[in-house]
Protein backbone atom coordinates (compact mmCIF):
# COMPACT_ATOMS: atom_id res chain seq x y z
CA UNK A 1 0.00 0.00 0.00
CA UNK A 2 1.54 3.36 -0.60
CA UNK A 3 2.21 6.08 1.81
CA UNK A 4 -0.30 8.32 0.19
CA UNK A 5 -3.12 5.75 0.05
CA UNK A 6 -6.64 7.95 1.13
CA UNK A 7 -8.42 5.95 3.62
CA UNK A 8 -11.62 6.23 5.44
CA UNK A 9 -12.74 5.69 8.73
CA UNK A 10 -13.18 2.06 9.36
CA UNK A 11 -9.38 1.94 8.25
CA UNK A 12 -8.21 4.03 11.44
CA UNK A 13 -6.19 2.71 13.87
CA UNK A 14 -7.34 1.50 17.57
CA UNK A 15 -6.43 4.84 19.95
CA UNK A 16 -3.39 3.81 21.22
CA UNK A 17 -1.79 1.27 18.70
CA UNK A 18 2.09 1.95 18.18
CA UNK A 19 4.30 0.97 15.33
CA UNK A 20 6.99 -0.58 15.21
CA UNK A 21 10.24 1.09 14.04
CA UNK A 22 9.69 -0.73 10.61
CA UNK A 23 6.70 -0.10 9.92
CA UNK A 24 5.51 1.80 6.70
CA UNK A 25 4.06 5.34 7.53
CA UNK A 26 0.37 5.88 5.80
CA UNK A 27 -1.53 9.16 5.62
CA UNK A 28 -4.83 9.20 7.61
CA UNK A 29 -5.81 11.35 4.85
CA UNK A 30 -9.91 10.40 4.43
CA UNK A 31 -11.04 9.53 1.15
CA UNK A 32 -13.74 12.13 0.22
CA UNK A 33 -14.88 10.05 -2.23
CA UNK A 34 -15.74 6.86 -0.33
CA UNK A 35 -17.16 9.16 2.42
CA UNK A 36 -19.69 10.80 -0.16
CA UNK A 37 -20.49 7.55 -1.35
CA UNK A 38 -21.44 6.09 1.84
CA UNK A 39 -23.35 9.25 2.77
CA UNK A 40 -25.76 9.33 -0.48
CA UNK A 41 -25.53 4.89 1.06
CA UNK A 42 -26.98 5.84 4.48
CA UNK A 43 -29.89 8.41 2.98
CA UNK A 44 -30.76 6.16 -0.22
CA UNK A 45 -31.34 3.18 2.62
CA UNK A 46 -34.21 5.03 4.33
CA UNK A 47 -35.95 5.62 0.88
CA UNK A 48 -36.29 1.96 1.10
CA UNK A 49 -36.75 1.11 4.86
CA UNK A 50 -39.55 3.38 5.15
CA UNK A 51 -41.92 1.32 4.40
CA UNK A 52 -41.15 -1.56 6.65
CA UNK A 53 -40.93 0.33 9.82
CA UNK A 54 -44.31 0.10 10.76
CA UNK A 55 -45.33 -3.26 9.34
CA UNK A 56 -41.50 -4.87 9.16
CA UNK A 57 -42.49 -8.58 7.93
CA UNK A 58 -44.35 -7.20 4.64
CA UNK A 59 -44.05 -3.78 4.32
CA UNK A 60 -45.67 -1.29 2.38
CA UNK A 61 -49.33 -3.07 1.60
CA UNK A 62 -50.62 -1.14 -1.69
CA UNK A 63 -54.34 -1.05 -2.71
CA UNK A 64 -56.60 -3.73 -3.68
CA UNK A 65 -56.98 -1.26 -6.94
CA UNK A 66 -53.77 -0.12 -7.74
CA UNK A 67 -52.86 3.50 -7.75
CA UNK A 68 -51.34 5.34 -10.62
CA UNK A 69 -48.97 7.12 -8.01
CA UNK A 70 -47.91 4.08 -6.20
CA UNK A 71 -47.28 2.29 -9.62
CA UNK A 72 -45.01 5.06 -11.01
CA UNK A 73 -43.25 5.54 -7.38
CA UNK A 74 -42.65 1.45 -6.99
CA UNK A 75 -41.06 2.11 -10.76
CA UNK A 76 -39.11 4.71 -10.26
CA UNK A 77 -38.28 2.50 -6.57
CA UNK A 78 -37.08 -0.15 -8.94
CA UNK A 79 -35.35 1.66 -11.29
CA UNK A 80 -32.92 4.06 -8.62
CA UNK A 81 -33.61 2.50 -4.91
CA UNK A 82 -35.12 -0.83 -4.08
CA UNK A 83 -31.59 -2.59 -2.95
CA UNK A 84 -29.56 -0.20 -4.71
CA UNK A 85 -28.20 1.30 -1.57
CA UNK A 86 -27.89 -2.11 0.69
CA UNK A 87 -25.55 -3.65 -2.44
CA UNK A 88 -23.41 0.29 -2.31
CA UNK A 89 -22.85 -0.53 1.43
CA UNK A 90 -22.20 -4.20 0.84
CA UNK A 91 -19.63 -3.02 -1.62
CA UNK A 92 -18.08 -0.32 0.78
CA UNK A 93 -17.73 -2.58 3.38
CA UNK A 94 -15.63 -4.98 1.79
CA UNK A 95 -14.14 -1.47 1.26
CA UNK A 96 -13.30 -0.90 4.77
CA UNK A 97 -12.20 -4.39 5.32
CA UNK A 98 -9.51 -4.49 2.66
CA UNK A 99 -8.02 -1.60 3.56
CA UNK A 100 -8.17 -1.66 7.54
CA UNK A 101 -6.62 -5.38 6.90
CA UNK A 102 -3.81 -3.71 4.51
CA UNK A 103 -3.18 -0.85 7.58
CA UNK A 104 -2.87 -3.09 10.48
CA UNK A 105 -0.60 -4.95 8.31
CA UNK A 106 1.68 -1.94 7.16
CA UNK A 107 1.68 -1.13 10.89
CA UNK A 108 3.28 -4.90 11.97
CA UNK A 109 -0.18 -5.39 14.02
CA UNK A 110 -2.10 -8.92 13.40
CA UNK A 111 -4.92 -7.91 11.15
CA UNK A 112 -7.16 -10.67 11.75
CA UNK A 113 -7.52 -10.78 15.11
CA UNK A 114 -8.83 -6.98 14.81
CA UNK A 115 -11.06 -7.27 12.57
CA UNK A 116 -12.41 -10.33 13.62
CA UNK A 117 -13.20 -8.56 17.22
CA UNK A 118 -14.62 -5.55 14.86
CA UNK A 119 -17.23 -8.03 13.24
CA UNK A 120 -18.07 -9.92 15.95
CA UNK A 121 -18.86 -6.55 17.84
CA UNK A 122 -20.84 -5.62 14.89
CA UNK A 123 -23.05 -8.71 14.87
CA UNK A 124 -23.60 -7.97 18.56
CA UNK A 125 -24.73 -4.79 18.13
CA UNK A 126 -26.90 -5.76 15.13
CA UNK A 127 -28.83 -8.47 17.63
CA UNK A 128 -29.11 -5.38 19.87
CA UNK A 129 -30.57 -3.22 16.67
CA UNK A 130 -32.63 -6.03 15.23
CA UNK A 131 -34.43 -7.55 18.73
CA UNK A 132 -34.90 -3.76 20.70
CA UNK A 133 -35.45 -1.09 18.06
CA UNK A 134 -36.10 -2.45 14.49
CA UNK A 135 -35.86 -6.18 12.87
CA UNK A 136 -35.28 -5.25 9.90
CA UNK A 137 -31.38 -4.95 10.57
CA UNK A 138 -28.46 -5.38 7.96
CA UNK A 139 -25.48 -5.37 10.74
CA UNK A 140 -25.86 -8.99 11.68
CA UNK A 141 -25.88 -9.86 7.66
CA UNK A 142 -22.78 -7.16 7.39
CA UNK A 143 -20.69 -8.84 10.32
CA UNK A 144 -21.29 -13.13 9.39
CA UNK A 145 -20.50 -11.93 5.71
CA UNK A 146 -17.44 -10.08 6.58
CA UNK A 147 -15.74 -13.04 7.95
CA UNK A 148 -16.53 -14.82 4.64
CA UNK A 149 -15.01 -12.16 2.98
CA UNK A 150 -11.96 -11.92 4.84
CA UNK A 151 -11.01 -15.54 3.97
CA UNK A 152 -10.48 -14.45 0.27
CA UNK A 153 -8.85 -10.96 0.62
CA UNK A 154 -5.65 -12.21 -0.77
CA UNK A 155 -6.84 -13.15 -3.87
CA UNK A 156 -6.08 -11.39 -7.45
CA UNK A 157 -8.54 -8.82 -8.77
CA UNK A 158 -9.65 -11.13 -11.41
CA UNK A 159 -10.28 -14.00 -8.63
CA UNK A 160 -12.22 -11.89 -6.74
CA UNK A 161 -14.49 -11.13 -9.36
CA UNK A 162 -15.02 -14.56 -10.21
CA UNK A 163 -15.35 -15.65 -7.03
CA UNK A 164 -18.13 -12.75 -6.30
CA UNK A 165 -20.31 -13.87 -9.24
CA UNK A 166 -20.27 -16.89 -7.77
CA UNK A 167 -21.13 -16.22 -4.08
CA UNK A 168 -24.01 -13.59 -5.49
CA UNK A 169 -25.47 -15.45 -8.29
CA UNK A 170 -25.46 -19.03 -6.00
CA UNK A 171 -27.75 -16.54 -3.59
CA UNK A 172 -29.93 -15.29 -5.84
CA UNK A 173 -31.20 -18.68 -6.77
CA UNK A 174 -31.60 -19.72 -3.33
CA UNK A 175 -33.15 -16.50 -2.43
CA UNK A 176 -35.78 -16.59 -5.74
CA UNK A 177 -36.78 -20.55 -4.53
CA UNK A 178 -37.81 -19.74 -1.44
CA UNK A 179 -39.48 -16.00 -2.10
CA UNK A 180 -41.32 -17.95 -5.17
CA UNK A 181 -42.61 -21.52 -2.94
CA UNK A 182 -43.52 -18.29 -0.22
CA UNK A 183 -45.35 -16.19 -2.38
CA UNK A 184 -48.90 -17.32 -1.98
CA UNK A 185 -50.27 -14.50 0.36
CA UNK A 186 -51.52 -11.30 -0.80
CA UNK A 187 -50.78 -8.94 1.35
CA UNK A 188 -53.37 -5.51 0.46
CA UNK A 189 -54.32 -2.75 2.24
CA UNK A 190 -58.08 -4.42 2.11
CA UNK A 191 -56.94 -7.92 3.36
CA UNK A 192 -57.31 -9.68 6.80
CA UNK A 193 -53.53 -9.86 6.76
CA UNK A 194 -53.02 -6.27 6.93
CA UNK A 195 -55.27 -5.96 9.76
CA UNK A 196 -53.77 -8.64 11.26
CA UNK A 197 -50.32 -7.05 11.11
CA UNK A 198 -51.46 -3.44 11.70
CA UNK A 199 -52.88 -4.61 15.07
CA UNK A 200 -49.23 -6.87 15.58
CA UNK A 201 -47.05 -4.05 15.14
CA UNK A 202 -48.83 -1.54 16.89
CA UNK A 203 -49.80 -3.43 20.03
CA UNK A 204 -47.36 -2.82 23.10
CA UNK A 205 -43.62 -2.69 22.98
CA UNK A 206 -43.50 -6.14 24.71
CA UNK A 207 -45.18 -7.73 21.71
CA UNK A 208 -43.44 -6.03 19.31
CA UNK A 209 -40.43 -7.04 21.19
CA UNK A 210 -41.44 -10.94 20.97
CA UNK A 211 -42.56 -10.46 17.12
CA UNK A 212 -38.94 -8.38 16.31
CA UNK A 213 -36.89 -11.77 18.22
CA UNK A 214 -38.74 -14.10 16.21
CA UNK A 215 -38.05 -11.97 12.55
CA UNK A 216 -34.57 -11.91 13.81
CA UNK A 217 -34.39 -15.72 15.07
CA UNK A 218 -35.35 -16.66 11.47
CA UNK A 219 -32.90 -14.11 9.66
CA UNK A 220 -30.55 -15.91 11.74
CA UNK A 221 -31.00 -18.92 10.33
CA UNK A 222 -31.55 -18.33 7.02
CA UNK A 223 -28.64 -15.72 6.47
CA UNK A 224 -26.21 -18.40 6.18
CA UNK A 225 -28.01 -20.03 3.07
CA UNK A 226 -28.69 -16.94 1.17
CA UNK A 227 -28.07 -13.35 2.40
CA UNK A 228 -24.26 -14.22 4.00
CA UNK A 229 -23.37 -15.58 0.03
CA UNK A 230 -25.21 -12.54 -1.53
CA UNK A 231 -23.47 -9.72 0.63
CA UNK A 232 -19.70 -11.26 0.81
CA UNK A 233 -20.24 -11.62 -2.94
CA UNK A 234 -20.57 -7.80 -2.58
CA UNK A 235 -17.69 -7.64 -0.23
CA UNK A 236 -15.06 -8.99 -2.84
CA UNK A 237 -16.56 -7.16 -5.43
CA UNK A 238 -15.52 -3.66 -3.71
CA UNK A 239 -12.44 -5.11 -2.49
CA UNK A 240 -11.41 -6.21 -6.21
CA UNK A 241 -12.97 -2.60 -7.55
CA UNK A 242 -10.83 -0.50 -4.82
CA UNK A 243 -7.70 -2.36 -6.08
CA UNK A 244 -8.26 -1.46 -9.45
CA UNK A 245 -8.81 1.93 -8.93
CA UNK A 246 -12.45 2.14 -9.26
CA UNK A 247 -12.78 4.99 -6.02
CA UNK A 248 -10.40 6.73 -7.35
CA UNK A 249 -11.39 6.99 -11.45
CA UNK A 250 -14.63 5.25 -11.96
CA UNK A 251 -15.03 3.54 -14.71
CA UNK A 252 -14.40 3.97 -18.43
CA UNK A 253 -17.36 4.52 -21.05
CA UNK A 254 -17.84 1.29 -22.15
CA UNK A 255 -18.33 0.00 -18.88
CA UNK A 256 -20.43 2.27 -17.91
CA UNK A 257 -22.97 1.99 -20.40
CA UNK A 258 -22.63 -1.65 -20.30
CA UNK A 259 -23.59 -1.51 -16.51
CA UNK A 260 -26.83 1.09 -17.14
CA UNK A 261 -28.29 -1.26 -19.83
CA UNK A 262 -27.68 -3.89 -17.64
CA UNK A 263 -29.83 -2.08 -14.78
CA UNK A 264 -32.16 -0.70 -17.00
CA UNK A 265 -33.25 -3.65 -18.80
CA UNK A 266 -33.40 -6.00 -15.80
CA UNK A 267 -35.28 -3.14 -13.93
CA UNK A 268 -38.16 -2.56 -16.75
CA UNK A 269 -38.33 -6.40 -16.70
CA UNK A 270 -39.06 -6.70 -12.71
CA UNK A 271 -41.35 -3.58 -13.31
CA UNK A 272 -43.11 -5.30 -15.83
CA UNK A 273 -43.47 -8.90 -13.58
CA UNK A 274 -44.56 -6.48 -10.25
CA UNK A 275 -47.35 -4.84 -11.80
CA UNK A 276 -48.57 -8.12 -12.66
CA UNK A 277 -49.94 -8.06 -9.25
CA UNK A 278 -49.41 -11.91 -9.27
CA UNK A 279 -47.28 -13.31 -5.99
CA UNK A 280 -45.21 -15.44 -7.83
CA UNK A 281 -44.39 -12.51 -10.19
CA UNK A 282 -44.09 -9.91 -7.99
CA UNK A 283 -41.47 -12.43 -6.25
CA UNK A 284 -39.66 -13.23 -9.25
CA UNK A 285 -39.32 -9.29 -9.46
CA UNK A 286 -37.91 -9.00 -6.43
CA UNK A 287 -35.22 -10.80 -7.65
CA UNK A 288 -34.44 -9.28 -10.56
CA UNK A 289 -34.39 -5.85 -8.27
CA UNK A 290 -31.81 -7.20 -6.84
CA UNK A 291 -29.48 -8.04 -9.75
CA UNK A 292 -30.33 -5.18 -11.06
CA UNK A 293 -29.40 -3.38 -8.08
CA UNK A 294 -25.31 -4.07 -8.37
CA UNK A 295 -25.21 -2.50 -12.12
CA UNK A 296 -26.84 0.73 -10.93
CA UNK A 297 -24.71 0.80 -7.04
CA UNK A 298 -21.60 1.01 -9.33
CA UNK A 299 -22.96 3.48 -11.43
CA UNK A 300 -23.73 5.47 -8.43
CA UNK A 301 -20.39 5.09 -7.35
CA UNK A 302 -19.26 6.53 -10.71
CA UNK A 303 -21.35 9.14 -10.61
CA UNK A 304 -19.87 10.27 -7.29
CA UNK A 305 -16.26 9.85 -8.15
CA UNK A 306 -16.07 11.83 -10.59
CA UNK A 307 -18.37 14.75 -9.10
CA UNK A 308 -16.78 15.17 -5.75
CA UNK A 309 -13.26 14.52 -6.88
CA UNK A 310 -11.62 12.86 -3.76
CA UNK A 311 -11.97 16.83 -2.44
CA UNK A 312 -13.04 17.31 0.86
CA UNK A 313 -14.86 20.57 -0.47
CA UNK A 314 -17.36 18.73 -3.12
CA UNK A 315 -20.24 17.19 -1.44
CA UNK A 316 -19.20 18.28 2.26
CA UNK A 317 -22.65 17.67 3.27
CA UNK A 318 -23.07 14.22 1.92
CA UNK A 319 -19.60 13.40 3.24
CA UNK A 320 -20.54 14.48 6.53
CA UNK A 321 -23.55 11.97 6.37
CA UNK A 322 -20.99 9.32 5.30
CA UNK A 323 -18.77 10.25 8.32
CA UNK A 324 -21.79 9.18 10.68
CA UNK A 325 -23.10 6.24 9.06
CA UNK A 326 -23.20 4.27 11.38
CA UNK A 327 -25.38 6.75 14.19
CA UNK A 328 -27.23 7.64 11.66
CA UNK A 329 -28.53 4.76 10.30
CA UNK A 330 -29.39 3.68 13.82
CA UNK A 331 -31.74 7.24 14.26
CA UNK A 332 -33.58 6.08 11.19
CA UNK A 333 -34.40 2.99 12.81
CA UNK A 334 -34.98 4.77 16.25
CA UNK A 335 -37.02 7.85 14.24
CA UNK A 336 -39.21 5.38 12.29
CA UNK A 337 -40.55 3.31 14.91
CA UNK A 338 -41.31 5.78 17.17
CA UNK A 339 -43.02 7.83 14.50
CA UNK A 340 -45.35 4.29 12.77
CA UNK A 341 -45.85 2.34 15.72
CA UNK A 342 -46.15 4.86 18.61
CA UNK A 343 -46.92 8.50 17.94
CA UNK A 344 -48.78 8.18 14.60
CA UNK A 345 -49.42 4.53 13.45
CA UNK A 346 -52.47 5.51 12.03
CA UNK A 347 -50.12 6.72 8.88
CA UNK A 348 -50.08 2.87 7.89
CA UNK A 349 -53.49 3.29 7.18
CA UNK A 350 -53.44 6.78 5.33
CA UNK A 351 -50.09 7.06 3.34
CA UNK A 352 -49.44 6.07 0.01
CA UNK A 353 -46.27 5.51 -1.98
CA UNK A 354 -45.55 9.00 -2.74
CA UNK A 355 -46.11 10.45 0.83
CA UNK A 356 -43.67 8.06 2.12
CA UNK A 357 -41.14 9.36 -0.58
CA UNK A 358 -41.88 13.18 0.58
CA UNK A 359 -41.51 12.13 4.18
CA UNK A 360 -38.13 10.17 3.24
CA UNK A 361 -36.91 13.51 1.37
CA UNK A 362 -37.86 15.74 4.35
CA UNK A 363 -35.84 13.39 6.47
CA UNK A 364 -33.03 13.30 4.48
CA UNK A 365 -32.93 17.01 4.37
CA UNK A 366 -32.83 16.85 8.40
CA UNK A 367 -30.08 14.02 8.36
CA UNK A 368 -27.87 16.03 6.41
CA UNK A 369 -28.38 19.44 8.58
CA UNK A 370 -28.08 17.24 11.45
CA UNK A 371 -24.84 15.62 10.46
CA UNK A 372 -23.09 18.71 9.07
CA UNK A 373 -23.93 20.44 12.59
CA UNK A 374 -22.95 17.66 15.01
CA UNK A 375 -19.42 17.35 12.89
CA UNK A 376 -18.73 21.32 13.86
CA UNK A 377 -18.60 19.94 17.69
CA UNK A 378 -17.44 16.51 17.74
CA UNK A 379 -14.95 14.31 15.47
CA UNK A 380 -17.12 10.91 15.31
CA UNK A 381 -20.17 9.61 15.42
CA UNK A 382 -21.33 8.19 18.89
CA UNK A 383 -22.14 5.04 17.91
CA UNK A 384 -18.92 4.82 15.47
CA UNK A 385 -16.42 5.83 18.90
CA UNK A 386 -18.87 2.95 20.30
CA UNK A 387 -17.92 0.23 18.23
CA UNK A 388 -14.44 1.20 17.64
CA UNK A 389 -13.64 1.02 21.62
CA UNK A 390 -15.53 -2.23 22.09
CA UNK A 391 -13.78 -3.96 19.09
CA UNK A 392 -10.24 -2.38 20.04
CA UNK A 393 -10.02 -2.01 23.73
CA UNK A 394 -8.51 -5.09 24.52
CA UNK A 395 -4.99 -4.09 21.90
CA UNK A 396 -4.85 -0.67 23.40
CA UNK A 397 -1.60 0.30 24.97
CA UNK A 398 -0.07 3.71 26.34
CA UNK A 399 0.35 6.39 24.05
CA UNK A 400 3.50 7.56 23.06
CA UNK A 401 4.69 11.09 21.55
CA UNK A 402 4.29 11.28 17.78
CA UNK A 403 2.23 7.64 17.30
CA UNK A 404 -0.06 7.26 14.38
Amino acid sequence: MSANQPIDEWSTPPSGATLPASATIISTQRNANIDAIRGLAVLGIFFMNIYFMGMTFYGYAPHETPLLSDQVIEAFNLLFIKVRFISLFSILFGVGLFIQYQRFNAQGLNAYPRLRSRLKWLMALGLIHGILIWSGDILLTYGISGFLALCYKDLSIDALKRKANIFIFGALVIITLITVSSADKSFIRESSLFAQQYSAWTSSYADQLVLQLMQVGYMALVIPFTLMWLTAGLMLLGMALYQQGTFEQGFSKTTLIQLVIASVSLSLIAILLGLTQRPILVALSDTLAMLSAIPMALIYIHIIVKVCKNSPKILTSLQNVGKLAFSLYILQSIVGVLVFRHFAPELLLQLDRWQYMVMAIVYSIVQLLLASLYLRYFKQGPLEKLWRYLAFKKYATPPVKNHI
